[in-house]
């Protein structure tokens, strides 16, 4: 008999207007090929990203990380508040060897032209690295306390080992969720506990472009040429997106480890951290051409569950493309009925609905069809659900 995992699911439809939420290399919006057919798509680190940003807004910052190659600006300024006599040079070199021996990455300074006049930059890593602030906090106070020769404190294999170990402990709620990978020390390397899809609309997409002219303001002379003082173009679609992130709540826990607190229980960052989740991913939104577009739109429904088998992604409800009523346009009611029968239909046939729970959130009478799933309530109070569940579940309670 396997033993019950916590697996939380957030599924989500959301119809964006006119858009390029994200773009490839040539500025056209990403795009696939599912069910035969060319769908819109936004790609999982796109939302991500946003998801991440979102948390700036609902969690503590002590409670987050910094990817960045700029780590040794970064762990320089942590050194500084702890010893303001250390100059900003030495600060970087200080924290670059203490990056180094904590992470294994070579910290250099950039490349530049030697001829001009401005100041040596800050030493950078080669690629981005994720520290939590409070592993910053732990390696500035190790980095003051070998100021007098780090290189020869480093060699010291218990200070070499404290280094490690705290960039490998109290890991940041984003670290623990997105994970983190370190090509020089994969002893560091940190398991995602979530897992997000690429976004893909429900129906075929096309990709138009838009023409855009922009007037000159200031013309010196009448006889200055009327036309335009710039033309362009910029590409777009439109789509009903389905959404879709998984999130192992056990794997969470190990990543967080002990309280993220002084005093508090381990559960308390573990219910924070999925709360977040699922409020920053479902109310998140890429910020793509947003000036150009202001596609400022929240889901028209959410589907929240917690189950305790494997993580199931319904987007097979959509391998045939929604078709437009003909008279009435749209896609939400017919992609809402879609997923209402697909997901009872996959956890009876396959046993994944025991002992599962289900929250809805839904807008108007286009996602009706979904209300049967489970339980509604307004977002913010399905999220307190689910998360009450999760801590229930995490304290063994039956």
């Amino acid at each position: 008999m396997t033993t019950p995992r916590t697996i939380v699911e957030v599924h989500v439809l959301q119809t964006v207007p006119p858009s390029n939420l994200n773009r490839d290399d040539t500025g056209t919006p990403k795009s696939a090929v599912y069910g035969g057919v060319r769908r819109a798509r936004v790609s999982s680190q796109a939302w991500k990203r946003a998801t991440r940003r979102a948390f700036h807004d609902i969690l503590d910052p002590q409670e987050l990380g910094v990817r960045t190659r700029r780590l040794a600006e970064l762990l320089g300024g942590h050194i500084h508040v702890l010893d303001e006599s250390i100059p900003q040079a030495e600060a970087w070199a200080l924290a670059a060897e203490t990056i180094t021996a904590a992470t294994g990455a070579k910290i250099e300074p950039p490349k530049r032209n030697t001829k001009d006049d401005k100041p040596e930059p800050a030493p950078e890593g080669k690629y981005l690295i994720f520290l939590s602030a409070r592993q910053l906090d732990a390696l500035a106070e190790l980095a003051v306390r070998g100021r007098d020769d780090i290189k020869a404190f480093f060699k010291d294999k218990e200070n070499k080992a404290a280094a490690k170990q705290h960039a490998n402990s109290r890991h940041s709620i984003d670290i623990a969720l997105f994970g983190r990978m370190v090509a020089d020390n994969t002893d560091i390397n940190v398991d995602a506990a979530a897992q997000v899809a690429h976004a893909i609309s429900v129906h075929r997409a096309e990709v138009e472009s838009d023409y855009y002219t922009a007037v000159d303001d200031h013309k010196e002379r009448e006889e200055d040429d009327k036309g335009a003082g710039m033309i362009g173009t910029v590409e777009f679609n439109s789509a009903t997106l389905y959404r879709y992130a998984a999130l192992d709540v056990d794997l969470l826990r190990t990543n967080l480890g002990k309280g993220l607190r002084k005093e508090e229980p381990v559960d308390a960052p573990v219910r924070r951290a999925v709360e977040a989740f699922v409020l920053g991913f479902t109310q998140s939104l890429p910020t793509g051409k947003i000036n150009t577009f202001g596609h400022h739109t929240l889901p028209d429904a959410v589907v929240v569950k917690v189950r305790s088998s494997r993580p199931v992604n319904f987007v097979g409800a959509f391998e045939r493309p929604c078709q437009a009523d003909q008279d009435t346009g749209g896609h939400v009611r017919e992609a809402s009925e879609r997923l209402a029968k697909q997901i009872p239909a996959i956890e009876t046939a396959f046993g994944v609905g025991e002992d599962t729970l289900t929250w809805v959130t839904r807008v108007g009478d286009d996602t009706q069809a979904l209300a049967a799933l489970g339980t509604e309530l307004p977002l913010q109070d399905a999220v307190t659900a689910v998360g009450a569940e999760v801590e229930r579940r995490q304290n063994g309670s039956a």
